[in-house]
């Protein structure tokens, strides 16, 4: 059963009970991302197993965090832990945390994940800025009787992921020497991944990256009105790209390699997004 929005405001309640601390960024980190959290002075981490109706991650990657704290001043909540479609749970379950990262009043939601890069001239260890999606056989977080005090019942998805701060972080990452690329990004069912024939249709329908997250999120975020950005991490070639058999421990190896990479990009999009 969907959670009412009496449920999300007892989630919430919770929530104040441990902490009133007041964010204005929220960040989803994504696979092989978790140790980001190291960077920040936490004031409080509350575990989603504290939250009576909050649902749990069963990737074992995937901690269940909510972790508030201070980057360089700036006021951050982060979601050490998603939940994905491929666990089970409905897409509206899956997104039960980004509405209460809404609830809580963040101005800017930035999404983090691993992904497989599909366009031919991509590389791992490479960072794309997510400037649209493609949803592949998932089903709208927005199916079913819309709350209509997290938003409209057919909302506008013309700027999901942010124009124009979307281009700043993305300058910002090539000042750096950053490996930055800007693309399409498509969320694909899992846990499995994708065959030779779906990246060869998935890159014929415009997608130049794909995983199993993110652009649920980004629709219950653009639902609610929150500013989204959106970050992925290719962390391997799509299959039949190359010779290798892709595995989770190589997704996440990759990422330890590129932790550096990956931490500066992340600090950068916060300090951004704090200053527009």
């Amino acid at each position: 059963m969907e959670l009412t929005y009496q449920d999300y405001l007892t989630i919430l309640k919770e929530i104040r009970q441990y902490t009133d601390f007041q964010p204005e960024i929220g960040v989803v980190l994504g696979t092989g991302l978790g140790d980001f959290a190291k960077e920040i002075q936490v004031e409080k981490i509350i575990p989603y197993s504290h939250l009576s109706k909050m649902p749990k991650p069963t990737n074992s990657n995937h901690s269940g965090e909510l972790i508030f704290g201070y980057l360089n001043g700036i006021k951050v909540v982060l979601m050490k832990g998603r939940i994905h479609y491929y666990e089970g749970y409905s897409t509206q379950t899956c997104t039960v945390p980004i509405r209460i990262l809404g609830l809580l009043k963040i101005k800017t939601l930035i999404l983090t994940n691993a992904a497989g890069g599909v366009n031919f001239a991509f590389k791992p260890g490479d960072f794309m800025m997510i400037e649209d999606h493609i949803s592949a056989f998932v089903p709208s977080p927005l199916r079913g009787q819309n709350i209509d005090g997290f938003g409209t019942r057919f909302p506008d998805m013309s700027n999901i992921y942010d124009e124009a701060l979307t281009q700043k972080i993305y300058h910002r990452g090539l000042e750096l020497n950053l490996p930055m690329q800007k693309g399409v990004y498509l969320q694909f069912p899992g846990p499995q991944f994708e065959s030779k024939a779906e990246i060869k249709a998935f890159r014929t329908l415009g997608a130049d990256a794909v995983g199993m997250s993110t652009v649920i999120e980004a629709i219950v975020s653009n639902h609610m009105n929150i500013r989204t950005v959106g970050i992925s991490f290719i962390s391997n070639l799509a299959c039949g790209m190359s010779k290798r058999k892709i595995t989770d421990e190589e997704v996440i190896e990759e990422a330890k390699t590129n932790e550096n990479n990956l931490k500066t990009l992340l600090k950068e999009a916060i300090k951004i997004s704090h200053d527009q």
